[in-house]
């Protein structure tokens, strides 16, 4: 092999350099270095050994021109406060990254015309791929146009079959729940729910029902309390269930703000918490499942972990390994004091 060549201009090796040093052309060094075309095995040796001893880094940019690819992908969200969008982007970008791919995350602030300009844009970019999430659980519209890229919904599916789309297991969440309650020998489960206009709210109250009659246990007053996602209607239902059913032993609520508000309404009331009623919660949100007095029992919908898992789906799916359908991803019960055994 012939002396190494001084480096060119910036001290960094070219694709020239490595192929002076290993005696071809720039061409077939570009051939030895990305695996194509037929070459001699002692031709492709000799090449990846002057790599390695100019230390040659290759451009990315130009890899992904061969390669069709940009190695970025578009994160679109409707969820500006970002409260569940993080989280899943988080776990998109460990998954990501692993790949080596970049995240370009756009908030349409659930605007139609917004919607449609990032997605011109990411296009124009020649991104590989797109996950679309936001802040509720309820079925979307697909996105709009014929994409040339795959796209993946997290969180919140697509209406259509066809699509990929990763979720959260919400019925796991629920029976996990529920389970706990019938384990800590409660026996009376208020279940203080969000609006109906939310398929979150629908969907947990539905499970909710079906697990307590699995259980063995009843439903306090006899049906579901339907409100805000809000501690001051946590207060409020809470109030009002121990006025028609005095009990109850236990409250479901639909998420943390709900069960923190129901845990003040508790002990203004004078029951203590969890000795009188027991209190569980649904989202582990640390701002309140933490601030809570005593700390909040809860169900984790691990959105790390969905997003996670949404990355990997669409990676598969740029590789040409498509799987259609709605992937359910498990949540986990997180423990803590307001749940205890009855006194």
């Amino acid at each position: 092999m012939a002396p190494a060549p001084e480096p060119a201009r910036g001290g960094r090796a070219t694709l020239a350099d490595v192929a002076a040093l290993a005696g071809v052309t720039p061409g077939t060094a570009s051939k030895a270095l990305n695996g194509r075309g037929r070459l001699r095995p002692e031709t492709r040796q000799r090449v990846v050994e002057a790599a390695e001893q100019l230390a040659f880094q290759p451009n990315p940019l130009a890899q992904g021109l061969l390669a069709g690819r940009s190695w970025t992908v578009g994160l679109v969200t409707t969820d500006s406060i970002g409260r569940f969008s993080i989280p899943v982007l988080l776990g998109a970008e460990d998954a990501l990254g692993a790949g080596q791919i970049s995240v370009l995350l756009c908030d349409t602030r659930g605007d139609a015309i917004r919607e449609r300009h990032h997605l011109r844009t990411l296009v124009a970019r020649r991104i590989d791929g797109i996950i679309v999430t936001g802040r509720r659980t309820d079925p979307r519209p697909p996105l709009l146009g014929e994409l040339p890229v795959p796209v993946v919904y997290a969180f919140g599916p697509s209406t259509d079959p066809a699509d990929i789309s990763v979720v959260s297991d919400d019925e796991l969440g629920v029976r996990l729940a529920v389970d706990h309650l019938a384990d800590t020998g409660r026996t009376r489960v208020a279940h203080l729910a969000g609006p109906t206009h939310h398929a979150a709210a629908r969907d947990r109250a539905e499970a909710t029902r079906s697990a307590l009659a699995e259980a063995g246990l009843v439903l306090a007053t006899g049906r579901v309390q339907h409100g805000d996602w809000s501690e001051a209607w946590g207060r409020q239902a809470a109030r009002s269930v121990l006025r028609v059913d005095p009990d109850c032993d236990a409250m479901f609520c639909g998420n943390d703000q709900i069960a923190r508000g129901a845990v003040d309404a508790l002990r203004e009331a004078g029951r203590r918490v969890p000795e009188d009623v027991a209190v569980v919660g649904y989202d582990n949100w640390d701002v309140m499942a933490l601030a809570c007095r005593p700390p909040l029992t809860t169900v984790d919908m691990d959105l790390m972990e969905l997003g996670r898992i949404a990355a990997l789906r669409l990676m598969e799916a740029i590789d040409g390994r498509p799987e259609p359908g709605v992937h359910r991803v498990p949540c986990r019960l997180v423990v803590r004091e307001s749940s205890g055994a009855p006194g």
